[in-house]
This record gives C-alpha cells, sequence and structure tokens, in this order.
C-alpha cells in the first residue's frame, strides 16, 4: 500500500477560538467542498466533535454515490483534531487539522495520508485523476474559507502532494 501525503496551510486573520469552531462543525465541510462532489452530511441531528464521534457522510464521485464515515480519534480543542476514515473510498485516510496562534491570528494546517485501494490500479488511478481531484478540493476549501472567514486569510502553503 503506497501512502501519500497532502498538505497546506492559510492564515486566518481570526482568534484561535473562532478558527477552531468553524472546523469543529462538519456542518460546515458542505459549504467548503465544490458542489460536483454532492457533499452531504447524513449522521442524524447534531453532530458533537469529541473524541470518539462518528460522522457519516455521502459523495458522489465520477457520478457515483460513496458512503464515508469518519472517526474522531483525537480531539484536542482548540489545538487539533484527527479524523480517520472508518469506511469510505480509501484504505487508508487520516486529516490531521492543527491550529496555531500566530500574531496576524491562527495558521491552520492541513495533513493527509492517504492510501487508494485496489494496489497497482489504485496507483494508476492516482496518477491520472485521484491526485488532481485532490489538490482541486483543497484548494477549493481554501477559496471558501477566505469568503468564510471575511476575505482576510493567506495562503501559506499551497495544496501540495508528496508520494
Amino acid at each position: 500500500m503506497k501512502v501519500h501525503t497532502l498538505r497546506c496551510e492559510m492564515l486566518v486573520p481570526k482568534s484561535l477560538a473562532e478558527t477552531f469552531s468553524v472546523f469543529e462543525d462538519p456542518h460546515n465541510l458542505a459549504k467548503i467542498t465544490p458542489s460536483w462532489l454532492k457533499f452531504q452530511v447524513t449522521t442524524p441531528g447534531r453532530v458533537t466533535l469529541r473524541k470518539g464521534a462518528e460522522i457519516t457522510y455521502r459523495i458522489r464521485w465520477l457520478g457515483l454515490p460513496m458512503h464515508w464515515k469518519t472517526l474522531i480519534v483525537e480531539y484536542e480543542p482548540p489545538f487539533l483534531f484527527l479524523d480517520e476514515q472508518a469506511e469510505g473510498p480509501y484504505s487508508l485516510w487520516r486529516h490531521r487539522h492543527t491550529f496555531k496562534p500566530m500574531a496576524e491570528g491562527t495558521l491552520v494546517c492541513d495533513h493527509v495520508e492517504y492510501a487508494l485501494q485496489l494496489g497497482f490500479l489504485g496507483e494508476i488511478a492516482h496518477k491520472a485523476v485521484v491526485a488532481r481531484q485532490l489538490l482541486e478540493i483543497f484548494r477549493y476549501r481554501q477559496q471558501e474559507l477566505q469568503k468564510l472567514f471575511g476575505g482576510a486569510t493567506r495562503q501559506v502553503a499551497e495544496p501540495a502532494i508528496k508520494d
């Protein structure tokens, strides 16, 4: 299983608490996810982020409906949380969200380790489609977060994938 790493960083001109509160609400994911994924939180009721919380989603990828369930395995507000895919399209999906107070606001870092299913065929799909789409999703996410935070965010590290 080949593990890939996606990283990006942005500076949000808001307090640590205010910034963290936006990210810890799973329903905000729909606001910062491209519409072509048709992203929906399907967990019934209000989701409270905490260690052990399970969150279910539905997306469409290449027109195919997919179910995704994540588990919050680390939760240290307002500094970090880590979600891992419990069910979904990847062999591995581990997304660490970190928040660091800075003089200008809060540094938001995304660090995603992921691996695709299907071995060699998964790697072909990664090179042909998946890597490009993940970068597009995280670029879109940074653009939408800029709008959500009033237009004053600054990209520190553009989304990039390391193999």
